[in-house]
């Protein structure tokens, strides 16, 4: 990054609903799901727990099921966290939708088209270069080239031109980055 003085501007990449699961339905051809109204299902078999949410297809509104826990015992999952299950906590239920693990053994993955918006001041005018903080809040994966240039309404070519940053920007991050607009 250069040595010139420089202004500092920062952004905010925050989800604005919970991203879309891409999920084959068993009855229909439909791929896409949602949580729907976000619950989960707690079921007690003796000393053991299962523990799933539940989603919904867009295409036929079958519902589904995410495994969470699978036959764990009572006593190894926290109080708090088993009285979040069964109050169907919001913020349960997206920690769990956004966690890779319960996406790997599930076998989805999101679809983050629509769900994530961008809260950047206007840049000001002016001969010195922009440095610009970007923070995500929540782990939404965007190419940084794509987010500068909405952001500035410029190309993605142009944004090469004018942005030197600390890292790649053609490679989806979901991490904090900074970049110098030249």
């Amino acid at each position: 990054m250069s040595s010139h003085p420089h202004t500092v501007l920062s952004w905010a990449v925050r989800r604005t609903r919970l991203p879309l699961l891409v999920l084959p339905c068993a009855d229909c051809a439909r791929e896409r799901a949602t949580t729907g109204r976000g619950r989960f299902r707690v079921n007690a078999n003796g000393k053991l727990l299962q523990v799933w949410l539940l989603v919904g297809c867009t295409g036929c509104d079958r519902t589904g099921r995410l495994t969470v826990h699978e036959r764990v015992p009572v006593r190894s999952l926290p109080a708090d966290l088993l009285a979040g299950y069964t109050a169907n906590a919001p913020s349960l239920v997206a920690s769990v939708l956004l966690d890779p693990a319960t996406a790997r053994r599930n076998r989805f993955s999101l679809d983050w088209e629509g769900c994530w918006e961008l809260d950047a001041p206007p840049v000001p005018q002016g001969p010195r270069p922009v440095r610009v903080d970007v923070a995500f809040e929540d782990p939404v994966p965007v190419r940084p080239e794509r987010l500068i240039a909405r952001a500035l309404g410029i190309s993605r070519a142009e944004t090469a031109r004018r942005v030197e940053a600390d890292l790649p920007l053609e490679r989806r991050r979901a991490r904090d980055f900074s970049f110098l607009l030249l």
